[in-house]
């Protein structure tokens, strides 16, 4: 059975990029201030010395990136994320990565099958769309990163 799928917050991200580009994340560029942020505003300027005034508008943030720090997580995560305590637990890898254009930091899950093992900091890395969990019909997107020239 195809599964629907449907992002797990509708907006940080879209899987058809502009001009083809293919994954992005979204994020928020003030007009007044041009800050740019990650998760979305989309009520005011997060930032504290915008003089105001601007409008927000989503803009497509940079696919690549450095690592900046990395872990893994060994613990099964709290709600709203899906995890069965009957299956065996996988940990999974935890990657904060500087993107290249916008200098902000942002974290994310590393592609399926990477390592703590396979990173180190300043690694460049892309983002890349994945599955967070999959029910009966719906299969919940979100972003991972992997290292550049990886395999998906």
């Amino acid at each position: 059975m195809a599964r629907t799928r449907t992002p797990v917050v509708s907006g940080w991200f879209t899987e058809d990029g502009p001009d083809g580009g293919g994954f992005r994340l979204l994020g928020t560029r003030c007009s007044a201030c041009t800050a740019v942020f990650f998760p979305r505003a989309d009520a005011y300027c997060r930032n504290p010395h915008c003089p105001g005034g601007g409008e927000l508008a989503a803009v497509p943030l940079s696919p690549r990136g450095r690592v900046w720090s990395y872990t893994d997580g060994r613990y099964r995560p709290p709600a709203p994320y899906v995890s069965d305590p009957a299956a065996p637990w996988d940990p999974y890898t935890l990657v904060a990565v500087e993107l290249e254009a916008e200098g902000m930091v942002v974290l994310g899950q590393a592609a399926p099958g990477v390592r703590v093992a396979d990173l180190a900091v300043g690694m460049e890395v892309e983002v890349v769309g994945g599955v967070l969990n999959e029910d009966a019909g719906t299969a919940w997107t979100t972003w991972h990163f992997r290292p550049v020239g990886g395999a998906e």
